[in-house]
């Protein structure tokens, strides 16, 4: 081994484990959002269930934060529709939910919208 070249595996590995570490943090990241998807959708089905049989407004939205407690629910939205006196039985009334979720690697976070806001919806039958 020559002189000049001492510290190329040092180098090459430096490298590499910048790359390896940043796709791991990524591969992390994308799995608490998804995580966090999962749990938004999980609580937009329990909302609108509990409404489509004659829950109030002031009660889907307990449930909601009720069914998503890894989330923070100060900045979950929740939106119902139609108004209460308007449920009748066989129309519909749908749940959406939204939820800011912000990226823990900076990479990520320069590439795509930061804080990207988690959507779910469901609409179900009014018993």
């Amino acid at each position: 081994m020559t002189s000049n070249q001492r510290g190329q595996a040092t180098v090459e590995l430096a490298f590499s484990l910048v790359i390896l570490v940043l796709f791991l943090f990524a591969i992390i990241d994308f799995g608490r959002i998804f995580h966090a998807y999962l749990t938004l959708d999980h609580a937009s089905r329990e909302g609108a269930r509990i409404a489509s049989v004659g829950a109030t407004d002031s009660e889907v939205i307990a449930r909601v934060k009720g069914s998503a407690p890894l989330l923070d629910s100060t900045t979950v939205s929740v939106s119902i529709t139609p108004l209460p006196q308007d449920r009748v039985r066989g129309s519909y009334v749908t749940v959406e939910l939204a939820y800011p979720i912000s990226f823990s690697v900076p990479l990520l976070a320069n590439v795509a919208p930061n804080p990207l806001t988690l959507r779910s919806k469901t609409v179900m039958r009014v018993e």
